[in-house]
């Protein structure tokens, strides 16, 4: 880094995302909303500001990673702390966020833009971005399925987990099918055979 660049990293570093003495602060709300740690929040926010940091000083467009993203999404709607205290302030310009249009031509290059990030990222820092805040490129642009979802009216349960579920289930099953052909008159398993447990609804590969 030049002096110059190295100055203005400092500011970005230092730059305060929680307000002091408040109940809700901006990396409470970022971890409630993404479902993640404090600690994990708090790494995500020091990945955030080093990538606009290479954004201000790139002469190419760049893409964030989803995690990094979420954190720029959020910051964004705290205006007056991203456009005034931030942008105006703190970095001496104004970014805007650009969503995708869509479509193939608009994947690849948003691909290409994640790949010129990551490859900045290590000329500047001299470190790889980290796996778990940046994931390749192929996991970055493929598990994009997100909506929100009232977590006071709905359970959320990973598909690996209920693959393990349904997979314990069949082997119940079995047991007692088992059971009832072998030993019939002191069987005393409670579950009806069925042709399959699983369904493809909720069965994932993952």
């Amino acid at each position: 880094m030049t002096n110059e660049q190295l100055k203005l990293w400092n500011n970005i570093k230092s730059f305060e995302l929680d307000e002091p003495e408040i109940s809700l602060s901006f990396t409470d709300r970022l971890a409630r909303e993404n479902g993640w740690t404090f600690e994990y929040s708090i790494r995500a926010i020091a990945e955030y500001k080093k990538f606009i940091f290479l954004l201000t000083i790139s002469k190419y467009p760049l893409t964030p990673s989803d995690q990094v993203d979420q954190v720029w999404h959020l910051h964004l709607l705290y205006t007056q702390s991203y456009w005034d205290d931030f942008c105006e302030n703190t970095i001496k310009r104004k970014i805007h966020h650009g969503p995708t249009k869509g479509g193939d031509t608009e994947k690849n290059k948003y691909t290409n833009w994640y790949e010129k990030t990551k490859e900045l990222y290590l000329q500047i820092f001299e470190n790889e971005t980290p796996k778990d805040i940046w994931p390749s490129s192929e996991i970055r642009f493929s598990e994009i399925n997100f909506e929100r979802v009232n977590i006071n009216r709905n359970w959320i349960i990973k598909k690996t987990i209920l693959n393990e579920i349904f997979i314990r289930i069949d082997a119940c099953r079995s047991l007692c099918s088992y059971q009832r052909k072998f030993f019939p008159s002191s069987s005393k398993c409670s579950i009806k055979p069925t042709s399959s447990t699983k369904s493809p609804d909720f069965v994932a590969n993952k």
